[in-house]
């Protein structure tokens, strides 16, 4: 079976920044539904018009994931929309129910799914 799982986070617009975030994000996301890159079917990520220093992409093949599909494209400039924000969809095969699978929103983006974002510290 074929899952989605969404991710997001925000950023300066520079190179490092953009970097680290994808990263933190890319690193979180696999972590809590314990996937392993192999299994992805794709990756695709999208960025406010406003984040134009790196492709979240770029970020993913220096974390070694060389063969999965990947796509960076510009979300549309909506007025009030959060700023900054990387976004990603994973493609993931498994066996796992889609009510099991974890969304990961981080830094500002944590606003975006409330719904969806966990509590770490109680």
């Amino acid at each position: 079976m074929l899952r989605g799982i969404r991710g997001a986070t925000t950023a300066q617009n520079t190179k490092a920044s953009m970097r680290e975030a994808t990263v933190d994000l890319l690193q979180e996301m696999v972590a809590v539904n314990q996937l392993n890159p192999d299994q992805l079917a794709a990756a695709i990520f999208c960025v406010t018009p406003d984040l134009d220093a790196l492709f979240p992409a770029a970020a993913a093949r220096e974390m070694g994931w060389d063969h999965v599909p990947l796509l960076d494209h510009v979300s549309p400039a909506v007025p009030d929309a959060l700023a900054r924000c990387i976004r990603v969809l994973l493609l993931w095969n498994t066996h796992h129910a889609q009510r099991d699978v974890h969304h990961v929103y981080q830094r500002s983006a944590r606003g975006l799914r409330p719904d969806l974002v966990e509590v770490k510290d109680k």
